[in-house]
């Protein structure tokens, strides 16, 4: 398949995950459960979410088109399902079940896995791969957001 087909398919699949994990937060962050939280001093405004999640879905499907036209294999799709279910089920997991432990575990798997990403496919993807900076930096900001809830409520 062509790179702009991969792209389109990769949009589609990561703006969907954003989708279904917006749809099993259910309102997460307006409920009194969280409004009432001890948040970071470094939380970023409600706004700041959206503008980074399209960057970082903009990014990343471009870097997945990149490395799957480059190398396909069923490795590679389970390594994107995994990505995918931890990505989607962080919002159940912490804004809808209210599991901030077993939040912070799911989104540190996820940081470590987009860090595989980056070091595993470097010679695949070579400079492309810098594509997942907004992604890695994203994940270290809510890691650390995660924690911070873990450890003051």
């Amino acid at each position: 398949m062509k790179f702009w087909g991969l792209l389109v398919i990769f949009l589609i699949l990561n703006f969907g995950g954003l989708a279904i994990g917006t749809l099993l937060m259910n309102n997460g962050p307006m409920t009194d459960w969280y409004l009432n939280l001890n948040k970071a001093p470094w939380t970023p405004p409600g706004w700041a979410f959206g503008m980074a999640w399209t960057t970082i879905m903009i990014c990343f499907s471009i870097y997945l088109a990149k490395l799957f036209i480059t190398r396909t294999s069923l490795t590679l799709w389970l390594l994107f399902g995994v990505q995918f279910a931890f990505n989607v089920s962080w919002n159940f997991i912490f804004f809808n079940q209210q599991l901030i432990l077993f939040g912070l575990v799911v989104i540190a798997l996820l940081t470590v896995l987009i860090f595989y990403y980056f070091v595993a496919f470097r010679k695949t993807t070579k400079q492309y791969r810098l594509l997942l900076a907004p992604y890695m930096i994203w994940l270290c900001i809510a890691t650390s957001l995660n924690y911070y809830i873990f450890l003051y409520n």
